[in-house]
């Protein structure tokens, strides 16, 4: 009877593992504190990622994985858009209905505009130099002049906004109308709605993510989906199987990966190819790790997550545990020379 080499066939097992499955754990970044967050956001050139944090934004430094700085009074701060040639960060305080301007070198805020009810999702729409903050509760957009800080204008979404992302090339922003289960489309010079596209069978769409190249987007459900819609017809030309709690999606053009990060501990990764969107990966995460940011640079991902209490009856989860929030880092081994 032959030999049977065990750790060469283990070896090789765990490589084909590792290949099939491309992104693994690399660390922790602690954070602590107390209360929740919503959206992360990368600046790969600053090697900066932004945290949002109850009434504050957490900056952490990419290349020393720590904690370097705060933009402070930002109450019930959502989203982060950031503006590099300008120097200027923007955030979404949606408990004050405004949006902070902040220096991006010093973390001072220079000034803070007035925006409809509860500015969540906020991009930086960098052909026309404007800041769109999309308002839940007045379910609406108000556009702000990155330079001037003043705002130019208000433009009405029929529904409740989620996510957004911008197509200059094409002068389009598209934003998930969660309520509606549809897409806006603005005009990025009229500021207008010109057209609503509906997600079927997609429901309830939060995250949203983009790749300008081949014109698609990709939308994270409510009801376990992430499809992949063309941006320049609206057609729906594929859907996939997420998790439970899906509220953020990033695309990686180099790689053509689309994650989706759901609050039930997994983020599944999807490969685009064409008209086609499959699944390479589920990735296990932690419960809660719902928001999440992308270094295209590294292709690293960034998931915020936190422990929580054992809910009391009736409710939908407990409460979060002082000193438990940190950052869940991901990666992909480095290519071999």
């Amino acid at each position: 009877m032959k030999k049977i080499l065990w750790p060469v066939l283990l070896c090789f097992a765990a490589a084909v593992c590792r290949a099939d499955e491309p992104y693994h754990f690399i660390k922790e970044i602690p954070i602590g504190g107390d209360g929740g967050w919503d959206y992360l956001a990368v600046d790969s050139k600053a090697e900066k990622l932004y945290v949002s944090h109850a009434t504050k934004v957490v900056v952490i430094d990419l290349d020393k994985d720590q904690v370097v700085g705060e933009i402070t009074n930002t109450l019930g701060v959502h989203g982060i858009a950031i503006a590099p040639k300008l120097n200027r960060v923007f955030v979404s305080d949606g408990k004050e209905a405004k949006v902070s301007i902040v220096d991006s070198q010093t973390l001072q805020t220079i000034s803070k505009v007035d925006t409809g009810a509860n500015p969540d999702c906020i991009l930086f729409e960098s052909k026309q130099n404007e800041v769109y903050a999309f308002n839940g509760r007045s379910q609406s957009a108000t556009v702000i002049d990155a330079k001037s800080g003043t705002v130019v204008a208000t433009i009405p979404l029929g529904g409740k906004p989620e996510f957004a992302q911008a197509e200059p090339k094409a002068g389009r922003i598209f934003d998930n109308l969660e309520d509606k289960n549809e897409v806006a489309v603005i005009d990025a010079e009229s500021h207008q709605v010109v057209t609503n596209w509906p997600i079927a069978p997609g429901k309830s769409a939060s995250g949203m993510a983009i790749d300008r190249k081949n014109h698609r987007l990709f939308l994270g459900c409510d009801n376990h989906l992430m499809a992949m819609l063309d941006s320049e017809s609206g057609k729906v030309l594929a859907t996939v199987p997420i998790g439970e709690g899906v509220d953020a999606n990033v695309f990686d053009p180099k790689t053509k990966f689309a994650f989706a990060s759901c609050g039930d501990g997994t983020t599944t990764i999807a490969r685009e190819d064409g008209d086609t969107l499959t699944v390479v990966q589920t990735l296990k995460t932690e419960r809660s790790a719902r928001t999440m940011a992308l270094d295209p640079v590294t292709h690293k991902i960034y998931l915020a997550a936190a422990k929580f209490e054992t809910p009391e009856p009736g409710q939908r989860r407990g409460k979060i545990i002082p000193g438990t929030f940190k950052i869940l880092v991901y990666g992909m081994d480095e290519p071999k020379e």
